[in-house]
């Protein structure tokens, strides 16, 4: 099972994607939850302290690792380095485990310039690529919400991508802008998780704007999550409701793939 969540910040997604790992560690499986987005949060949301992720160096990070593997030094930076590099290994040897669920940060890759194709950006592709195509856990990739990580043969071994959005029109277009990226990747698993929902009217207006088969469920707006967050501490442990909800999210889910 890979699933990618995305949708702009602010959203609920690493809420989504902490519990939904949480869950599937609940049910004895392997899961590998990895953070893809620049404001990396999903650490917090699974449970590890703020100390425990101040340990922790993104992959992006690791200059001695990248350098290695992609075959870069002082003098050939930014003119010849290994597009394919060896990556097998960095999950197992990197990975930090909590409440069942082992995790990994990506880290921002910073450059000059959009479209740039520096090693540091290699190297993160790589890994994610890896983690679809080579794994054999559950692996749940809480995104930013474009797509420039995953190529056209990664996305295609993607389960399910997840665009979480509030009731607003605005977010109705983060959605259709995911789904479009995606359908240029060959993908067409897309689907829409509504998080902050108030009631049954902003239930209607979303059941109004998605398809009835991309709609894979509501999280109510939820001062328990909210509490969460302040406290930096997972959901999963403090909110009852928000854990019955996304577990039938994802059942749909399981049921889908």
């Amino acid at each position: 099972m890979k699933i990618a969540i995305t949708g702009k910040g602010g959203v609920g997604k690493t809420t989504l994607a902490a519990v939904l790992a949480r869950l599937y560690a609940a049910e004895g499986r392997k899961v590998l939850a990895v953070d893809v987005d620049p404001d990396a949060n999903l650490g917090l949301a699974l449970g590890f302290t703020e100390e425990e992720l101040g340990a922790i160096t993104p992959i992006s990070k690791m200059s001695e690792l990248i350098a290695e593997r992609t075959g870069t030094t002082k003098e050939s930076y930014g003119k010849f380095f290994k597009i394919n590099p060896q990556v097998d290994d960095i999950p197992d040897r990197f990975a930090k485990e909590k409440n069942g669920v082992k995790f990994l940060i990506m880290g921002t890759v910073e450059t000059g310039g959009s479209g740039c194709v520096c090693p540091e950006h290699v190297m993160v592709k790589r890994v994610i690529s890896h983690l679809v195509i080579g794994r054999d856990e559950v692996v749940i990739m809480d995104m930013e919400a474009g797509l420039e990580h995953l190529g056209r043969g990664t996305a295609g071994m993607v389960d399910r991508f997840i665009t979480v959005i509030e009731p607003g029109a605005r977010s109705i277009q983060t959605y259709q802008m995911v789904k479009s990226l995606a359908a240029d990747l060959g993908v067409k698993k897309v689907c829409v998780v509504a998080n902050k929902v108030r009631g049954s009217e902003d239930e209607e207006f979303l059941k109004s704007r998605i398809p009835r088969e991309d709609l894979f469920g509501f999280i109510a707006y939820n001062d328990e999550v909210i509490r969460a967050d302040r406290m930096g501490v997972s959901p999963f442990d403090t909110s009852p409701r928000a854990r019955e909800e996304i577990m039938k999210i994802k059942e749909r889910i399981d049921r889908s793939t």
